[in-house]
């Protein structure tokens, strides 16, 4: 099988994990590495490489040993680097969020179906082993109903200069959110609050609540100022409860068979409901241990050459994207509730 040659675009903090992912992909092949400062680009590649590096995203383009390109620049440049690419006939990896607009995204996703190219985004986590547990625990219905999620990803991080902490985290948790979710159920509304109180100038902290069809909600908690690193998720069900905490490298996942129980007795038309708890096993399963941007670049080359959309596709992106504008929105009216006006997958 002939190897898809890739550029990677923007050598600065994510490149050189993209880089370093695709020289390990077999089904890949790193022919250029693209940045504004050719030096920092020869800093990643080393000395003995035969990979190229440029300041010209021109060159790499027209270049027709490059079947396609991962990029890992700011999102502003998002939108006129994906689409100077799809332009030029290459698939597309493009880091979250997908373009700082819903309305840039939706006219990339419909370029790339125009092209028939692959349009990716890297929602990275979707690719870590726990992830993907979790997505096969509620697809096969040993979770039961999803009744509510609650996510927190809170530390003491970098202070973005060109987005809020909202457009900087919750991606991450959204694109969890979408990837989990069972068939069928969608985020129908939401509603966001945010605070700056060290006077950034943007959101430093944000609470976000999502409405699904189901009539469950998901919340989720991104914070910049945190002196400790939280990153959990947990998701109930009317079966089991699922527990995700991604920095106990001894128990990511574990799965509870504790919860409640309703039942309904009465006689003729007069019924109570009665509840009752139920205390069971706690079982955690055994993941194994991999980069989750190795499976990342394994499912761009897959879906380049078995002509399919990849698990976190282009459309995937602008459901993260509608859940932020939306968010966005609420949160210059006072945390109003925004309805997202129908199903968003």
């Amino acid at each position: 099988m002939t190897s898809i040659g890739l550029a990677v675009i923007g050598a600065g903090y994510w490149g050189p994990n993209l880089v370093r992912n695709a020289m390990a992909t077999p089904e890949l092949r790193l022919e250029w590495l693209c940045d504004l400062d050719e030096d920092r680009a020869k800093a990643v590649l080393g000395r003995y490489t035969t990979v190229r590096p440029t300041t010209s995203v021109e060159q790499v383009l027209a270049d027709p040993a490059v079947d396609a390109v991962a990029i890992a620049t700011p999102a502003r440049t998002h939108f006129d680097l994906v689409r100077a690419a799809l332009d030029a006939g290459k698939h597309v990896l493009v880091e979250k969020p997908l373009t700082p607009t819903h309305a840039e995204g939706a006219k990339l996703v419909a370029l790339a179906e125009e092209r028939n190219r692959v349009l990716m985004l890297d929602h990275t986590f979707c690719y870590t082993p726990v992830v993907r547990k979790i997505r096969d625990l509620i697809a096969t219905g040993e979770v039961g109903d999803v009744q509510f999620i609650d996510s927190v990803r809170i530390n003491l991080g970098l202070v973005q200069p060109d987005v809020d902490v909202l457009w900087d985290l919750a991606p991450h948790d959204l694109s969890i959110l979408d990837f989990v979710l069972p068939e069928g159920v969608s985020p129908v509304a939401v509603a966001a609050q945010s605070s700056d109180p060290i006077g950034a100038g943007k959101p430093c902290l944000a609470y976000l609540t999502v409405w699904l069809s189901s009539g469950a909600i998901a919340h989720v908690h991104v914070n910049w100022l945190s002196p400790t690193k939280i990153r959990t998720a947990v998701i109930g069900g009317s079966r089991r409860t699922i527990v995700w905490d991604d920095v106990n490298p001894a128990q990511r996942l574990a799965v509870y068979d504790r919860g409640v129980d309703l039942s309904a007795v009465g006689e003729d038309e007069r019924r109570a409901a009665l509840i009752s708890y139920r205390t069971g096993d706690v079982v955690v399963p055994a993941l194994p241990e991999r980069e989750a941007l190795r499976g990342v670049m394994s499912e761009f080359a897959a879906s380049i050459t078995e002509g399919r959309a990849p698990l976190t596709d282009g459309k995937a992106g602008l459901r993260v994207l509608a859940l932020l504008e939306a968010a966005g929105q609420s949160i210059q009216n006072d945390g109003r509730r925004i309805d997202l006006g129908g199903s968003t997958r």
